[in-house]
């Protein structure tokens, strides 16, 4: 049998090389190129073998693929494959999307170690990305440990992040950054990683930056700030075997009705591990959650639009809506497939009494962010626990007011609901996205402003009076809109630049040339007040009586879900040094926190009505339940100006008092 000869063996790879130019393979998605190709190399993986996209990674996977997509931002805890997602998609731009792509790790040492144990392999292991490697197993300059140059022409670059040399001069198709909150704030003091290198995309048709890493220190970290510029965060959600309602799975904690809960035996070891449903409290258990998750949905906290592949995005009603440009993925070890929970709890129980333990706990296995003031916190899970039902407004409520929070993208409001003794119950929400200037989303406003309501006993409410954010790009908008809807009824407003101030400074007279009532609001003092506030346990023994000062938030999810209870409990109390003292301060450490701003706002609305237009909460629900020729009394109307504090009712039929 005759051999070709070793210069024409050369010839027919030399050809092979050239047409890879010009062949196209037919078009996949990320995760279709992975499965198809993949593979997990032996010194980078626990099983070494084909690789197959778990549920959960489809669409992070497809993400970081999709070119409609421009930022992708993970945040995520050890054990869900995000180094192995990465290389699958360097892999599938190298060889399927034929893109220069830039790879960041917070040291040069870290990239030295990526480029031998993780991209030598998927060059080694992967056949058609090895066929573009002629240089393998030898040296070349095409061939180093910083950079890797296809025979397609191609290129991989991997840098370490603390040299500011590192994020010049190369073009690239595509960015990321390995492990973000371990890089350097600032960079030699030229800036911070991501600014300087998503300059490199500069020109490119189909820019991409890909930026992930399991979080540190609340406040600094750097994934959770790249996470928050992205209006999109996305969180998995499973059914529940049960019930059949979706969930995102979660810690929840030996106060919490619902979560991870366990058993341990007389060694404190724990033997069996399973998952309380927080909808019908029904127990399922790891397999059950893995069946689960094939059918799962990625979901925004902010707007509702969700996905299953990050290639097809839906509305709340299930209708189709473009690509985000940029999202935020939250992940965490519960939706691993190949780590337990048994697992999970086991590390738990070792570290929970030591604090440093505890922290790497809390960012490498829970994602989440290390709050360095933890226990004085107030904690969105028991008020999450102690949720009520009731349907409209509560009979006890006399007032509505509401706040207004303004947004670079969208305007959001809440409505508060007031008894006797300022006892309070979240009673609506609405979010409207679009552009704060436009006229059709202020309509949209004007909408929400004019809302009615009806309590319990059947009395017909409206808000009394509206606190809306003025500060920031859109002062003028608000201005217009307190002047069309009533100047005394939707009052601008402004947080006050010093501490200790009023919670509302209604002004003596309109604000010259704006001619509104711009109100300066304490925020400090109000916050200080919510948060007391919020402590206060309802007294279900004492459901029809007054319960003075207590918060009442509604166990509806279309008012007050997790993300509605996350942003109430945004802020903290944190140290801070000004003008050589050291002051406390409250801070939201880069959380969002519009729905606390929203009852700061209402609250500013409620002290207004109270002290310059004469609403008297007490007396109101005094009244109400006065009899008067075997009726209650539900306001006798006088004649006052429009606008005026009503104390919330309005007759059934027509009221001519309406703002």
């Amino acid at each position: 049998m005759s051999t070709l000869s070793p210069w024409l063996t050369d010839l027919q790879k030399g050809i092979k090389l050239g047409l890879q130019a010009l062949y196209k393979e037919p078009p996949l998605t990320a995760v279709e190129w992975a499965d198809k190709h993949f593979y997990m190399s032996a010194e980078s993986s626990y099983n070494e073998g084909k690789w197959t996209t778990d549920p959960f990674q489809v669409a992070i996977l497809n993400a970081m693929g999709n070119d409609l997509i421009a930022v992708v931002n993970f945040v995520k805890s050890a054990r869900i494959g995000y180094t192995k997602l990465l290389l699958a998609n360097v892999g599938y731009k190298i060889q399927h999307k034929r893109r220069n792509v830039m790879m960041w790790s917070p040291t040069d040492p870290d990239a030295e170690d990526i480029s031998k144990s993780h991209v030598n392999g998927l060059i080694r292991d992967v056949p058609v990305i090895r066929e573009l490697a002629p240089w393998i197993d030898r040296k070349h300059s095409d061939n180093t440990l910083g950079q890797k140059i296809f025979a397609n022409r191609r290129t991989l670059w991997i840098r370490g992040g603390k040299a500011s040399r590192n994020y010049r001069e190369k073009s690239a198709d595509e960015v990321i950054y390995d492990e973000l909150s371990n890089f350097d704030a600032n960079i030699e003091g030229e800036g911070d990683p991501v600014t300087l290198g998503d300059k490199r995309l500069d020109g490119a048709v189909y820019p991409k930056s890909i930026r992930g890493s399991t979080p540190k220190l609340a406040g600094t970290c750097q994934v959770t700030k790249a996470a928050d510029e992205s209006p999109h965060r996305l969180r998995f959600h499973v059914a529940c075997p049960h019930c059949h309602q979706e969930q995102t799975l979660k810690w929840g904690g030996k106060d919490c009705e619902f979560g991870v809960k366990w058993e341990k035996n007389a060694l404190g070891e724990a033997t069996k591990v399973w998952y309380v449903c927080e909808h019908c409290a029904a127990i399922f258990f790891h397999p059950d959650m893995v069946e689960a998750s094939k059918t799962g949905r990625w979901v925004c906290e902010n707007t509702g639009i969700w996905t299953r592949d990050a290639m097809d995005w839906f509305d709340q009603a299930g209708e189709p809506v473009n690509t985000p440009r940029s999202v935020s993925f939250f992940a965490w070890a519960i939706y691993s497939t190949w780590s337990t929970w048994l697992k999970l709890v086991g590390e738990w129980l070792k570290v929970k009494d030591d604090r440093q333990k505890l922290i790497t706990f809390v960012n490498t296995t829970l994602g989440e962010t290390w709050e360095d003031d933890q226990g004085e916190k107030l904690d969105w899970e028991q008020l999450h626990g102690r949720r009520e039902v009731w349907a409209g407004i509560p009979a006890r409520a006399v007032t509505l007011q509401g706040g207004i929070d303004t947004q670079d993208d969208r305007y959001e409001g809440r409505v508060w609901a007031f008894g006797a003794g300022e006892e309070a119950w979240l009673v609506y929400r609405f979010i409207l996205m679009g552009d704060p200037a436009s006229e059709e989303l202020r309509r949209k406003v004007g909408v929400e402003l004019q809302r009615q309501f009806t309590r319990a006993d059947g009395v017909v409410m409206k808000v009394d009076r509206w606190c809306w954010d003025s500060a920031g790009h859109y002062t003028d908008e608000v201005y217009a809109e307190s002047r069309k809807h009533g100047i005394q009824w939707v009052i601008p407003i402004r947080g006050a630049p010093i501490y200790g101030k009023p919670i509302a400074n209604f002004p003596r007279a309109r604000t010259k040339g704006s001619r509104v009532y711009l109100t300066e609001v304490g925020t400090d003092n109000a916050k200080e007040l919510i948060y007391s506030r919020l402590r206060l346990q309802p007294d279900l023994a004492k459901q029809g009586e007054s319960q003075p000062g207590v918060v009442h938030l509604p166990a509806n999810d279309d008012i007050c879900d997790e993300t509605e209870l996350k942003q109430l409990t945004a802020e903290r109390k944190v140290l801070k040094i000004e003008k050589g003292q050291r002051v406390s301060r409250w801070d939201a450490g880069g959380r969002r926190n519009e729905a606390l701003d929203c009852f700061v706002y209402a609250l500013a609305a409620l002290r207004i009505s109270q002290q310059r237009f004469g609403l008297d909460l007490d007396a109101l629900a005094a009244a109400m339940a006065t009899p008067v020729d075997g009726e209650v009394v539900k306001r006798e109307q006088t004649k006052q100006p429009a606008n005026a504090a009503s104390g919330g009712w309005l007759k059934l039929g027509n009221d001519p008092w309406l703002p």
